[in-house]
């Protein structure tokens, strides 16, 4: 079969169509014929992830290490980016009860990857779940990770109808499904973002958008519940004020000085941090499913490139100019 493989850290042209092996699934695991799967920030960090200095890091200083092991350290372990998917169950091991052949699937992989490829296996019991039926392939793809992380985290803070949102990069993975989330549990949602995303934002269901690169949002006067800043680009100690008796202040990017912060927050004062790791499951993942067949969820699609070509949607989403998913798309006999 035909993938990307990259066998030493660097830009994207590290990036190579081979062909490799075609997996066969194990008693438990079903073989996915993929057709979709996006680019992520996690493509483009682990792609490099040999200049992720502890530093860089965006997740505590602690994990710096045995991710790095994990990754490889001189040259990567794991051979194949792509850590979502959307595809067709081609093949099932005598074991699995779940799926079927011919069953239309959408998954994550997280760390494991392996998603750049024209098949993967996944055990049955993994991050995978039957496609929305009213979603495409590409659309159902840019789904996974983005949802799921969206979704653990709000429910770490106990989201409630009527609070007042703000949402720091509301236009990524995560914040474009933040929104729209925070929207279902019935949340008045501000969105942060600069001027080129400001219309996909208002398209997600914001009730207000502030353009970062002309207003700051921190000196507006408005007061929130929750503010949910997705890379750390802003700080509590600017948010504080803009934050409501009893508001959070929600991070799923964040180092030692914010674990530091939520200590002491817990101690002292009315207003907390909270840094939260998500833990997915795969009744999340129904869950998501159901609402977006419930119209309440949806992907925007930015471009589309074919899987010879994933060298240069990595360039694209670097260049950071995209508004909506980058999707790698992949034709199995004449079928996209």
């Amino acid at each position: 079969m035909k993938a990307i493989v990259y066998q030493k850290y660097g830009s994207p042209n590290v990036l190579q169509l081979k062909e490799v092996a075609k997996p066969i699934p194990k008693d438990n695991e079903i073989l996915i014929r993929i057709y979709a799967t996006p680019v992520n920030y996690g493509d483009i960090t682990t792609r490099n992830f040999r200049k992720i200095s502890p530093r860089k890091f965006t997740m505590p200083l602690p994990l710096w290490l045995p991710v790095r092991i994990m990754f490889g350290f001189r040259k990567p372990r794991k051979k194949i980016l792509g850590s979502e998917l959307a595809g067709e169950v081609e093949a099932v091991g005598k074991d699995v009860k779940l799926f079927k052949k011919g069953d239309q699937v959408f998954g994550y992989r997280g760390m494991s990857m392996g998603a750049n490829a024209e098949y993967l296996c996944m055990p049955e019991d993994e991050l995978v779940a039957i496609k929305p039926a009213n979603m495409t392939y590409e659309e159902a793809a840019a789904v996974p990770y983005g949802a799921l992380t969206a979704l653990n985290l709000l429910r770490k803070v106990n989201i409630q109808s009527g609070q007042k949102v703000l949402i720091n990069g509301a236009s990524g993975g995560i914040g474009s499904h933040a929104v729209q989330l925070a929207k279902y549990f019935g949340a008045e949602v501000t969105g942060v973002c600069s001027t080129p995303r400001l219309e996909l934002v208002k398209s997600l269901g914001a009730d207000k958008v502030i353009d970062y690169t002309k207003e700051d949002f921190t000196k507006s006067g408005e007061a929130y519940d929750l503010i949910f800043d997705i890379l750390g680009k802003s700080s509590f100690s600017r948010c504080k004020r803009s934050l409501k008796k009893n508001g959070r202040y929600l991070l799923a990017s964040f180092g030692m000085r914010q674990l530091f912060q939520m200590l002491w927050t817990k101690i002292k004062g009315s207003k907390k941090v909270i840094c939260a790791m998500s833990s997915e499951r795969t009744e999340d993942l129904i869950f998501i499913k159901e609402l977006i067949e419930a119209g309440k969820i949806k992907s925007v699609i930015d471009r589309r490139y074919p899987l010879e070509q994933t060298a240069e949607a990595h360039r694209y989403v670097e260049k950071g100019l995209k508004k909506g998913h980058v999707v790698i798309t992949l034709k199995h006999n004449n079928k996209t």
